[in-house]
């Protein structure tokens, strides 16, 4: 049996013969035949549904299931259909949706890493323009980190929850959050970065703001710290995108640091601890190679801190300051080294005892338990040190 086409005004109308008997018309009932750009133009059931209800009837289909429909349609189409689809739904816009439990663009994420899974660096470059063009993102980055921090803060959680959930979490492998990640801080001058990088992963507080003050006025716990720290580690990992260098990671750290105000060094050792030692080594031998003695002598004690109050072995300290010690080329430079970390420790102790005294201990339990554990920390710090050299 072959199909012959049926002249008619109707177009894609078909009926079917016998090809041994051409004369005698069949009885069997026409069908119609509709190609799939007619089928995503025309109009259906679905577009008279509210939004709303499109989206709980697309949460329970697969992602999948639109990958495989529109397989055959060039990546422009794909995401043009996207646009028109998901611009009628408020929960996958940015600012649209009030709801505070809104699920909106945690669902669209899964669904944009299942369409996209597979896809080439180029194409993934394309859909990062159309979710930009779609969302007006980039307008909307360049005002939050533009303004001073905390003022734009519906602006800012906004921007977190949509680049988190949509292009950064979902992805559970380095190389594609660290592409996602790129993408977002490489428009902007490093200070915008920095500020950029906050958003996205800095401390909330209670409220669910930003906690810009907080790292400034008084030293956090880990747990307020690991998300920055995770994210410094995805852009100090195997660098493959263009441009992008450590002295990029590094600069970025060095704002970072110091928005809004420069922060509690406590809090600059903590992340430096949380970020491992190789990264830690780098910052602070960058810092040595610069002249920046005092500085880096500051943080160490800092350091040696945080592994006492965080349960780190003394010995990561202890071998960080063997190694940093390496990076001094000359006797001198060595002895200077060493005897400035030491004047700094006896420094921040007499600080910490006289900030306590002040305050009245009774009132200030913590300060005087920081001296108490900073204390602690030198016994432990100097023994681990003098035994590596006595060996």
């Amino acid at each position: 049996m072959v199909m012959v086409r049926k002249a008619s005004r109707n177009v894609g109308k078909y009926t079917l013969t016998h090809k041994s008997q051409p004369y005698k018309r069949t009885s069997r009932p026409t069908r119609t035949i509709m190609t799939r750009s007619q089928c995503i133009t025309s109009t259906s059931f679905f577009h008279r549904l509210p939004p709303e209800v499109f989206d709980m009837i697309l949460d329970k289909l697969s992602g999948l299931l639109f990958k495989r429909c529109t397989l055959l349609l060039p990546t422009k189409e794909r995401l043009k259909f996207i646009s028109g689809m998901f611009s009628q739904i408020p929960c996958f816009m940015l600012e649209q949706c009030l709801a505070a439990d809104c699920i909106g663009f945690s669902s669209y994420g899964v669904f944009l890493q299942t369409l996209i899974a597979g896809w080439d660096e180029l194409e993934c470059h394309r859909v990062f323009n159309f979710l930009c063009d779609l969302t007006n993102l980039l307008q909307k980055i360049e005002a939050v980190t533009t303004a001073k921090p905390g003022v734009r803060w519906h602006q800012e959680l906004q921007i977190r929850l949509f680049c988190r959930q949509v292009l950064l979490d979902p992805w559970p492998k380095q190389p594609e959050c660290q592409f996602w990640l790129i993408q977002l801080l490489k428009p902007w001058p490093i200070v915008s970065q920095a500020h950029l990088l906050f958003i996205l992963y800095g401390p909330l507080q209670p409220d669910g703001t930003l906690g810009w003050q907080d790292l400034v006025e008084r030293g956090l716990p880990h747990s307020a710290l690991w998300d920055l720290a995770r994210a410094i580690l995805l852009l100090f990992g195997k660098l493959e995108v263009k441009g992008w260098t450590t002295g990029s990671v590094l600069a970025i750290l060095e704002e970072l640091i110091v928005i809004p105000h420069p922060w509690h060094v406590e809090n600059v050792a903590r992340l430096l601890v949380l970020c491992g030692r190789s990264l830690c080594f780098t910052v602070l031998a960058n810092k040595a190679l610069n002249g920046r003695r005092l500085e880096i002598s500051r943080l160490i004690v800092y350091i040696i801190l945080v592994c006492e109050k965080d349960g780190y072995h003394m010995s990561w300290a202890v071998k960080l300051v063997q190694q940093i010690y390496k990076v001094f080329s000359t006797g001198p430079e060595r002895f200077c080294f060493i005897q400035q970390l030491e004047n700094i420790f006896s420094e921040i102790t007499k600080e910490i005892f006289e900030f306590s005294i002040a305050m009245n201990q009774l009132e200030d339990g913590e300060t005087f338990r920081t001296l108490c554990i900073l204390l602690d920390s030198s016994a432990r710090f100097h023994t681990k040190f003098l035994h590596m050299f006595l060996k």
